[in-house]
């Protein structure tokens, strides 16, 4: 059977799935087959004799370890079930229910998700009278997170002089605190969050060696796939597991390395051979996605970086159209024509809406792209919006259920307590937190006993949700998960109250929570599934990545709109990559170090690399930001694009001779790169009679007229000591700042 799959690979893919033993490093450039080479890989590996419960595989999307072991079993058969394989936060997550109670935690530990972090620390700056606009709850779980992330933990962050200096000059010299206490808190509700999964593998492995040799043991192969994506904890426990047998392989490719606002260290994959020097490389360089125009412009962009693993990504695809440049006069008239652009190749080429993705740098673009769209009647999905499960009432069954299996779920308590209301006020929980508090019992604990610390009156109610749940655990221990969950539903009046609820609003609540029940008994009726339990369950939910959301990207007949971050493993035939100007591609918050700038190369190159068939960028020399119109200019990675592979458009405007948002372009030769038409103003001549008008009150939006830069709007206005600055956007110069008191403007 090997001889099968090896003639289906080229010989960089077949001498990367033949290396099994020892380091072995595979540079995967973008369409390069990389899932391919991984799955016969692991194939191989089978193949050869290795038992399935000794490879470890680790992805970053639960969709690329479902996708990889479905292709594994076509080629190896059932025994691809018994393979380690998923994300790493699933794998650990794993290990975690297995070994938690070693360091501290129940083995139901409830897995935070995002909104619940933020919530939890959002309470806790109430509760410590700390100012919730310099603590914002996003900013401080960042800050939490990157800690975490480098593996300091509470003790290590409030003891560094650095990190406290930092945190004062930021002027939130409490962050140290709020780590403290949101850590003790979800310690205390048996919770663990994203970064804890990771972080508490570490402290598994550093403090019980005979765990860590325990696995190490098992996984004798290790493959880690996107390696250039991982941060300095993944690094670490995939170095240790690996430290023994040393057959470690890493995929992935330091041009596609985008995530380092996230915490992902570039590094690990430009110094992996520092840590074995006796890795064996190999570099997948054939292209088989896109066309040699698109390859070779992707090349000539990524070349300028100066931290990179080389390599020359070809493509033996044919040559393909070249690539369009649209130069427009606004942000809405850049709108108008990729709208008209993307109508007009889906008549001309007979394609469906589902072959268009456009994409951009920030999600506050959209907006000029979906005005303009839904002009012409042109149906788009925005990847990005609100998940399923980020939907109150699916949040809200999920706490019934995550309380069901760890009743020290203090946010879920909190969530579902008086919901639906049962007479439980906000006075009422507030006094079982406080009285929690001082006596250093669970939340749970009070709320079981309420009797035990407030009145009949008030306690009735609380101890007949507790009752509530208490037969919610028995029935999950001896129920599967949907029965479990069906019944919790049922119990709890939420679907009684979201039936009741006619509107339209209130239908499609209902319909979400009979679609999480459906996706429940989908679980439970899948054979390979051998935990059908509702904890399973729950974990399963809780480890469900940003990308995996984003499958829907390749369905339907819609266009696609994204960041490009969100683009990252997606292709589409024809891609528009929308705001490509100075501060904004690449974002002026990215252009203050050479790394900075480098990452926002890379994320361009991703950008690039999207697109099989047909690429298309554009930029607008004026655009609203913050409700002033700003001029801009190209940005700078057009500019790094060899011209051969551009043919440039142009949308007149103002000074171009024409009439602006006409649809008229200049073509270029596609045989004989030349430099675009440059638009050369016309000197301005003021009147005769031109006279300097009163301009103490003068407004923003105005018309004026310079005797020099001719006609133009008063964007801005700015006063300081007494000296007013004008910034004017004239028809003919651009931009211009100028001082009112020697302006000599003509107000019209």
């Amino acid at each position: 059977m090997a001889l099968d799959y090896l003639s289906l690979l080229n010989p960089s893919q077949a001498g990367a799935v033949m290396q099994t033993d020892g380091p072995c490093m595979i540079i995967a450039g973008a369409g390069s087959g990389k899932t391919r080479v991984l799955t016969y890989r692991i194939a191989h590996l089978l193949e050869k004799g290795v038992d399935p419960f000794n490879i470890l595989a680790l992805t970053f999307t639960n969709k690329a370890a479902k996708e990889m072991r479905a292709r594994v079993e076509k080629v190896v058969g059932p025994a691809a079930r018994n393979l380690w394989m998923g994300t790493f936060h699933s794998v650990f997550a794993k290990i975690l229910r297995s070994e938690a109670d070693k360091i501290g935690y129940p083995r139901s530990f409830t897995i935070y998700d995002t909104q619940d972090s933020k919530t939890l620390i959002g309470q806790i700056v109430k509760e410590l009278e700390l100012d919730d606009k310099l603590y914002k709850p996003s900013l401080v779980l960042g800050r939490i997170s990157a800690a975490k992330n480098k593996l300091i933990s509470v003790n290590q962050y409030l003891n560094d002089a650095a990190i406290k200096a930092d945190d004062e000059a930021a002027l939130r010299p409490k962050i140290g605190v709020l780590y403290q206490q949101y850590q003790q808190r979800c310690f205390k509700a048996g919770a663990m969050d994203f970064d804890d999964l990771l972080f508490n593998t570490n402290v598994l492995f550093k403090e019980h060696t005979d765990i860590l040799n325990k696995y190490q043991n098992m996984f004798r192969f290790v493959m880690v796939d996107e390696y250039q994506d991982t941060n300095y904890s993944q690094y670490l426990i995939t170095r240790k597991l690996a430290a023994k047998e040393r057959n470690i392989c890493v995929v992935g490719d330091d041009a596609q390395s985008i995530y380092a606002f996230r915490g992902a260290d570039i590094s690990n994959i430009l110094n992996f051979e520092k840590d074995y020097p006796e890795l064996q490389v190999f570099k997948l360089e054939q292209n088989y996605r896109s066309t040699k125009n698109i390859v070779w412009a992707a090349n000539s962009v990524i070349k300028n970086n100066q931290a990179q693993l080389r390599k020359d990504v070809f493509s033996e695809n044919e040559d393909g159209t070249l690539i369009e440049v649209i130069k427009a006069a606004s942000d809405n008239e850049e709108g108008k024509l990729v709208a008209s652009s993307i109508f007009e190749d889906k008549m001309n080429g007979h394609l469906s809406y589902d072959n268009f993705a456009i994409l951009y740098r920030t999600n506050a673009q959209s907006r000029a792209m979906e005005e303009s769209l839904r002009k012409l009647n042109i149906k788009y999905k925005i990847v990005g919006g609100l998940s399923f499960y980020q939907r109150k009432e699916i949040k809200d069954l999920v706490a019934y259920l995550r309380l069901t299996v760890n009743q020290n779920d203090e946010q879920a308590i909190r969530r579902v307590i008086n919901y639906p209301k049962r007479g439980i006020g906000d006075t009422t929980i507030s006094k079982l937190i406080t009285t929690a508090d001082e006596a250093n019992h669970t939340l749970w604990e009070v709320v079981a006993h309420a009797d035990q610390f407030m009145p009949a009156r008030v306690s009735n109610p609380v101890v007949g949700f507790a009752e509530k749940i208490k037969s919610y655990m028995v029935i999950a221990e001896k129920e599967d998960a949907f029965e479990a969950a069906k019944f919790i539903a049922k119990n709890s009046g939420m679907l009684e109250e979201l039936y009741a609820d006619k509107s339209i609003e209130g239908l499609s609540r209902y319909e979400n929570i009979q679609e999480l029940l459906n996706g429940i008994k989908e679980y439970v009726d899948d054979p390979e599934r051998e935990d059908k339990s509702l904890g399973a369950f729950l974990q399963d939910i809780a480890l469900v990545t940003d990308s995996d959301l984003k499958d829907a990207a390749q369905e339907g007949e819609a266009v696609t709109l994204m960041t490009i971050h969100s683009a990252k493993g997606l292709e589409f035939r024809n891609v528009y990559i929308v705001g490509m100007e100075e501060n904004l591609f690449p974002s002026q918050m990215m252009i203050t170090s050479r790394a900075d700038l480098e990452e926002e190369r890379r994320l361009f190159y991703v950008a690039i690399t999207r697109a099989e068939k047909k690429l298309t960028l554009s930029y607008a020399t004026s655009r609203y930001q913050w409700g002033n119109l700003r001029s801009c200019e190209k940005s700078r990675f057009l500019d790094e694009i060899d011209p051969q592979y551009i043919n440039f458009k142009f949308a007149p405007g103002p000074g171009g001779g024409e009439a602006p948002f006409q649809h008229v372009f200049e073509r270029r030769s596609n045989l004989i790169p030349t430099a675009p038409r440059k638009v050369q103003a016309t000197k301005y001549v003021a009147p005769a009679d031109f006279a300097p008008s009163d301009t103490s009150k003068l407004q923003a939006g105005q018309r004026v007229e310079h005797a020099k830069f001719g006609f133009g709007v008063v964007n801005a206005l700015e006063t300081q000591q007494g000296t007013t600055k004008a910034t004017i956007l004239f028809e003919e110069v651009g931009e211009k700042v100028l001082l009112l008191s020697f302006a000599k403007l003509r107000v019209h």
